[in-house]
């Protein structure tokens, strides 16, 4: 018989004797050990099946596995569900499987050698039966002892199938037994000289292994992973469990090596979360002493505003007193404060209040207001022309302090006391967003006409690109298009390129102030275009319903101004959102600015490099673009680049959109110049064509980080009681300075400017910006934040120093009053400085002091907080005197 084919595989069927012989061995001791403490038991069943191959039965391993496996579950049906009658006895081997797996005492039995029926089975399995005991029986199995006698008793029948077998037969009963009389005498010896770890319970003692009938030793069952946790049997060898244990021992278990380690890194955690733990406790506590100190400070300058008030009140009763008592007194009505100072002297230029100098003939106020040069310093060069020594000294406080910073930029670990830059206008706060978008492969691309001469105003693939961002991003009426884009190396380039191709030399752009300095060097340095001012002034007056707020009367007079002195101009320069102001405008002063310039035939160069930097959702930007009518749309020329708003200024990218064919290609004429190279024209395409990567994850982060950092700033500017524009776009903050001046002029701001420097922060002053009134300084807030942090610091030291110099020199100089010119309050802007109030009664009438007096009213929130209501529930008995002196005057 072929025991390999088909017909015995899985599931083939077993007569009742293959089932004695194979519960025979499968049910030895020793085997049932060894098979619960090994992982992998098919070895176990090979070895069953090939003595089962010996006494005539040819099974595999598998098939022998799978039918204990059915019994096993047989077995547990019954027991498990009671389907069975009677228990589930009626199952021929349900008495045997119940002995092995519970592990039941056996038997006693008396024949050897084989398998031996005590009771008188019926019909022709009967016969059958002993015809395969007689095969069986004749001969010893091939074991390496001698067998013992066992009995062992079953009611079987004749079946085909394995579910034949499981038919319910009367209960039978399965009876044998193993283990010699001498084997349990030695191992009852040997447990008790084992007893209370005597030296003779550690002596090896040479023990005879016995042997089980499927050929299974006790010394092969020692030698599995699994003994330790396999819970000891009755009859099994207690003296082969000592000699376990004591092996066991001797073994280093590699486990605890490995258990020691985890201890280890459990304890090094814990002492490493403890001190995490105490740096946070410090932590907080700073943070609450830092706390503590600005709530003081604010207690201190809501006290000295309250002084203040209490000291012009007393003044303006002084003079009431006197007038009432027949001292003349000249009244005049409250004014206003007069926030116009005048200016320097500006060295070999001679001086003049603000008022002489817009009265001046601009090319005489040209070089006061641009000449950020020393005059004394100047030393005409033989080796330039006449233009290129104006280009050569002209430098500026932004250049000198660009300069100082590169050369001691700060470093957080290399060079902790360097020069910390507020000064220059970029994005420090998505390096990584952007780092992470820009190394991507859809970036990386390298084609024959990338590397290649392009069309000049850039690669059709970049400006259909920009083309349908600025449709969105701009919410235009409808579609704009690509043969309107022109694309060149950033926003300088095209004021440079426009101030070229639209006025002549000595013909002039109109600009408010103040304005992005670097608009100065493209126009006035590069294309030799004048800039004719628009001055803003922080005080409120005529239609003006916000500090330096631009009106179309401004523009007006301005222009009439020009005009009167012969000078030609050109074009309009618009900033929005406005730098260093921050301002954003609406669509209804759009529209006025743009009829302005058509009525007077200007072009309207309008920059929007900020458009995407809007970080409040209070604050609404309106894009020129996104008009549904432009008034002059051949004359109306919009700007935008990457640098400010996708916080890449390294990526020299800007874009110009007019529908102007002329300026348009004139303008792509000097792109020769100011070209784009091809690679950097693919990233930027890609950039813009990742809408849903800009829309969910980079602007709502930049928006964020953006916000954060103003409020920390404005925060700390609040805490020092110093006043700026609170505006929700750009990455700047219009600061008011003044009240830090000894005197207001600009000599006195370049002072403070190098103060600021000195003490290593780097922020841009207003002369910088054209700004019409010294005092006025712009610090950028889009840095992380342990950089605003330091800088900061560094700004109330300077700040508190020159407060008490001010102050030592006040006490010097008590009767001497130097006019102030601080900004009008506002909601837009905060605590309005401080003033020099006059100490001497003498020398102020009372319009004066009543003019003053609303100016601080207005100043600040204190009459909310302290009304006649409260400070009558605070203080009865003053509040009870105060109203009897007021009936009684009244």
């Amino acid at each position: 018989m072929d025991f390999r084919g088909k017909k015995y595989e899985r599931g083939s069927n077993w007569s009742d004797p293959e089932v004695v012989e194979l519960l025979q061995l499968w049910a030895d001791e020793a085997v049932q050990v060894e098979l619960e403490s090994c992982l992998r038991n098919q070895h176990v069943f090979n070895r069953i099946a090939e003595v089962l191959r010996e006494k005539g039965i040819h099974r595999t391993g598998d098939q022998c596995r799978e039918k204990i496996k059915k019994m096993k579950l047989e077995y547990r049906r019954l027991k498990d569900n009671a389907k069975a009658p009677r228990g589930g006895r009626g199952w021929k081997f349900f008495d045997v499987m119940d002995r092995v797996l519970n592990s039941r005492p056996a038997l006693p039995y008396a024949l050897g050698g084989g398998v031996m029926a005590q009771q008188v089975l019926q019909g022709a399995m009967v016969e059958s039966y002993h015809h395969r005991r007689h095969q069986f029986a004749a001969s010893a199995l091939p074991f390496g002892h001698a067998q013992h006698p066992e009995l062992m008793e079953i009611k079987c029948e004749e079946v085909n199938s394995d579910e034949h077998c499981l038919t319910p037969e009367p209960p039978a009963a399965l009876s044998y037994q193993q283990g010699s009389p001498e084997e349990r005498e030695m191992e009852r010896a040997f447990l008790e000289r084992a007893q209370d770890d005597s030296p003779i319970s550690r002596v090896e003692v040479p023990i005879e292994t016995s042997v089980s009938p499927s050929g299974f030793s006790e010394s092969n069952m020692a030698s599995s992973s699994r003994m330790q946790n396999v819970v000891p049997r009755p009859g099994f060898s207690a003296l082969h469990r000592l000699r376990k244990k004591r092996k066991g021992q001797r073994v280093k278990d590699p486990l605890d090596d490995l258990l020691l380690k985890t201890l280890t890194s459990q304890r090094a955690m814990e002492e490493r979360f403890l001190q995490m733990e105490e740096r946070r406790f410090q932590r907080d506590l700073d943070v609450e002493e830092r706390r503590m100190q600005l709530e003081q400070r604010r207690f201190e300058l809501e006290r000295e505003h309250e002084y203040r008030m209490f000291s012009v009140f007393a003044q303006m009763l002084s003079i009431l007193k006197q007038s009432h008592s027949g001292s003349s007194s000249s009244i005049a009505m409250p004014r206003g404060l007069d926030f116009n100072q005048a200016l320097s002297e500006m060295t070999g230029l001679g001086g003049g209040d603000l008022q002489e100098l817009r009265a001046r003939p601009l090319a005489e106020r040209r070089v006061d207001m641009h000449g950020f040069c020393h005059p004394g310093d100047f030393q005409r060069s033989p080796y330039l022309s006449a233009r290129g020594n104006v280009v050569n000294i002209f430098r500026g406080s932004t250049e000198e302090g660009y300069k100082a910073y590169h050369a001691d930029k700060y470093d957080e670990d290399k060079n902790p006391n360097g020069i910390i830059n507020f000064g220059t206008s970029e994005n420090k706060l998505c390096f990584d967003l952007m780092s992470k978008r820009l190394t991507q492969t859809d970036m990386n691309l390298m084609e024959p006409p990338l590397l290649q001469y392009p069309d000049w105003k850039g690669h059709m693939f970049l400006r259909e690109e920009v083309a349908r961002f600025l449709t969105y991003y701009c919410k235009a009426p409808a579609p704009l298009k690509a043969e309107n884009v022109i694309v060149l190396n950033g926003c300088g380039s095209l004021f440079s390129a426009l101030a070229t191709v639209l006025c002549d030399p000595g013909e002039a752009v109109l600009i408010a102030t103040p304005f992005y300095g670097g608009i100065t060097r493209s126009i006035f340095l590069y294309g030799n275009v004048k800039l004719v001012y628009a001055y803003l002034d922080s005080k409120i007056t005529g239609t003006s319903t916000r500090p330096f707020q631009l009106t179309v009367e401004k523009l007006e007079k301005a222009l009439q101004d020009a005009r009167a002195e012969g000078i030609t101009v050109r074009a309009l320069i618009l900033l929005n959102p406005q730098n260093p102001l921050g301002d954003i405008y609406s669509l209804s002063e759009l529209r006025d600015y743009l009829e302005f310039a058509k009525r007077h035939e200007l072009h309207v160069i309008v920059d929007e490099i900020y458009m995407l930097s809007v970080f409040d959702e209070s604050a609404t930007f309106h894009s020129v673009l996104g008009m549904d009518r432009l008034p002059d749309p051949q004359r109306t020329h919009v700007m935008w680049g990457i640098s400010k708003d996708f916080a890449v200024s390294g990526i020299r990218f800007g874009t110009l959109y007019t529908e102007n064919q002329d300026v348009a290609n004139a303008v792509a004429s000097l792109c020769y110049f100011h070209g784009v190279c091809g690679t950097v024209q693919h990233k930027v395409a890609q950039l813009l064509r990742d809408r849903d990567w800009i829309n969910q994850v980079y602007l709502r982060a930049n928006h964020a980080r953006l916000k954060a950092a103003h409020t920390y700033v404005t925060d700390e500017l609040k805490t020092l009681g110093v006043p700026f524009l609170n505006r929700n776009a750009g990455f700047f903050v219009w600061i008011d300075f003044r009240k830090y001046l000894r005197t207001g002029t600009f000599e006195e701001e370049m002072l403070l400017w190098r103060r600021f420097l000195d003490n290593k922060v780097l922020l841009s002053c207003g002369k910088a910006f054209e700004c019409s009134e010294p005092g006025w300084f712009r610090i950028i807030f889009a840095d992380k934040t342990h950089r605003l942090q330091l800088g900061m610091q560094r700004i109330r030291k300077v700040l508190e120093e020159r407060e008490q110099e001010i102050l030592a020199e006040e006490k010097e100089q008590p009767c001497q009053s130097d006019q102030d010119g601080k900004a009008d309050s506002t909601d837009e802007v905060i605590f309005v400085s401080r003033h020099q109030e006059p100490t001497c009664s003498g020398s102020s009438n009372l319009g004066d002091l009543i003019g003053l007096l609303q100016q601080q009213m207005r100043s600040s929130d204190w009459l909310q907080k302290n009304t006649a209501e409260q400070f009558a529930q605070e203080k009865p008995e003053i509040y009870d005197v105060f109203s009897k002196l007021v009936g009684k005057h009244s």
